[in-house]
């Protein structure tokens, strides 16, 4: 039996100081945004093409159209964003750096509240650094884990490795393979560990080089390297980035290309910060 006063898993009820700190921290963040040129954009609840942007596309809340056309619930806003105001809005709004403050959600009945950016032409240390004055702002003390989604598309396409194998971390199946260097990629946590790149080939140098340059220019301590992490999301193909404690995940990030565009934005986890703040209540 459901009573009447029920809500879904996975769903979110805030009231007195929770609802409080949610509109603060939507407030703060917003204002820090709009000093930074930002302009506010809020997209529609429902998308026709979702599907295209998750591996797993079972993660939809689908439902149909007047014309019986497929739609689903938004479960990410940056696909929407970016072709909404380069398709939509280019001729109206000669803006660049965009931000929402909305829910997500996903199958079956999780809902997720997020701060996000994206950028137009942006670079991964310009979104990396906006993001993490925001969560300096809220008094977020967390780790900074920086990869490279190329890496693993180079190892799949130019040495055989299984995608699969490298999404769902199976270091056994990894290292078992020929190549002499794949123990030391598979080692590498912090930026020290990137000063001697001789023993890899050309192409995965080059990658490491990207995360190395990215890194010095990225304002926070002790980024945790992490050449192998891959992100769920198809428009990430270079640069990427997370934000978290434990298994709170407070922000993530990248460089993309979506169409024709290339871009970068960032997504802060609302509910992640005030779980936290409310612990120290």
């Amino acid at each position: 039996m459901i009573y009447e006063h029920e809500i879904p898993s996975g769903s979110r009820l805030y009231f007195g100081k929770s609802a409080k700190l949610k509109r603060e921290i939507e407030n703060s963040s917003a204002k820090i945004l709009e000093d930074l040129g930002f302009n506010e954009i809020v997209t529609p609840l429902f998308s026709y093409h979702q599907h295209n942007i998750f591996n797993d596309s079972r993660v939809l809340v689908r439902i149909n159209d007047a014309l019986n056309s497929p739609v689903s619930l938004r479960a990410d806003s940056t696909v929407d964003v970016v072709r909404i105001v380069t398709k939509r809005l280019s001729r109206s709004e000669n803006s660049k750096k965009w931000f929402y403050i909305q829910p997500i959600f996903t199958y079956p009945t999780v809902e997720v509240h997020q701060i996000g950016a994206e950028i137009i032409d942006a670079t991964l240390e310009e979104v990396a650094n906006i993001a993490i004055k925001i969560l300096k702002e809220q008094k977020i003390n967390s780790s900074f884990q920086l990869a490279n989604i190329a890496i693993a598309h180079i190892l799949v396409n130019n040495y055989g490795f299984l995608l699969e194998d490298i999404k769902n971390i199976k270091l056994e199946k990894i290292l078992n393979s020929n190549y002499s260097w794949i123990s030391s990629l598979v080692n590498i946590e912090t930026i020290n560990d990137l000063n001697d790149l001789s023993i890899y080939p050309d192409d995965i140098k080059a990658e490491l080089e990207k995360i190395k340059n990215i890194a010095q220019k990225i304002e926070i301590d002790n980024i945790l390297i992490s050449p192998l992490y891959y992100a769920p999301m198809r428009y990430y193909n270079s640069l990427v980035f997370r934000s978290f404690e434990g298994n709170r995940l407070y922000a993530t990030g990248g460089v993309y290309k979506i169409d024709d565009v290339q871009g970068g934005g960032f997504a802060i986890y609302t509910d992640a910060i005030i779980a936290k703040k409310m612990q120290r209540v």
